[in-house]
């Protein structure tokens, strides 16, 4: 029997896939568990994380059916001890993270895309808020980022009626960072994500800080964050070498430093 996620290391890329194709990688306990383990794994080793599924689907959510071995559904206690770890894992994550959707992104499942720092789709794939069409409320952190990525009017029609949204729409409205066609896919996110992996990763470190707060920020304590950040940076030997290499007319050799 397969894990139910899979890891592999090239390039200072840590490529993690949701590995349960059979049932369109939903999210189980064991895969929660095991999705964790490869984030802990991606940051002690590697410069850049992107999240994937395996087969024709990226994810479509909670695997209802493990959610019930124990009898009756308990979501809040789910919710609170599995989802959320794992979600701060991903929001906190001190690498770039890229969400490289290859198929339908349903539910809990769009959500944690959603979470990455860039989400990168083919064009094939399709984004579902699919929890009113069973009596659910939206959860994994779409309330969160919905309103802030594609406004309040959107987020709320496309939670109400649960409507598929396809990643060229999900482009379009600013849900996503790109839809790619799909023969270029697999080609596009590693260049994407190699071009991470040689970056200056203080600074990415920073512009995620700063990112994520910065809508429970008043504009005076912003300011003053990117000052504290940016004296960070300047310090750093990747600066040093950015400068050198722009000076020098050539392109830098970041070392994360």
């Amino acid at each position: 029997m397969n894990p139910p996620v899979s890891y592999a290391l090239q390039g200072g890329v840590a490529t993690i896939a949701l590995n349960r194709p059979e049932v369109m990688n939903a999210l189980s306990t064991a895969l929660r568990a095991d999705l964790r383990l490869a984030i802990a794994r991606a940051v002690a080793e590697a410069r850049v994380l992107v999240l994937t599924g395996t087969g024709r689907a990226f994810c479509s959510g909670q695997d209802l059916q493990d959610a019930q071995k124990a009898g009756s559904v308990d979501f809040e206690r789910i919710l609170n001890e599995e989802y959320v770890p794992l979600l701060r894992d991903i929001t906190d994550c001190p690498l770039p993270t890229i969400a490289a959707v290859n198929g339908a992104a349903a539910g809990a499942g769009a959500n944690l895309a959603l979470a990455c720092d860039v989400v990168i789709a083919t064009e094939s794939a399709s984004f579902i808020q699919a929890f009113t069409r069973i009596g659910l409320v939206p959860d994994a952190g779409g309330t969160h980022w919905l309103p802030r990525q594609i406004g309040m009017a959107r987020a709320m029609g496309a939670m109400l009626f649960a409507d598929k949204i396809s990643a060229r729409q999900a482009a379009d409205w600013g849900m996503i960072f790109e839809a790619v066609a799909d023969d270029s896919f697999a080609a596009h996110v590693a260049a994407r994500a190699a071009h991470l992996a040689a970056g200056p990763t203080l600074a990415y470190r920073g512009i995620k800080e700063m990112l994520r707060t910065s809508f429970d920020q008043t504009l005076a304590t912003q300011l003053a964050h990117e000052a504290r950040l940016q004296g960070q940076c300047g310090g750093s030997a990747d600066f040093r070498e950015g400068v050198a290499a722009f000076l020098e007319k050539r392109s830098p050799r970041f070392t994360g430093n």
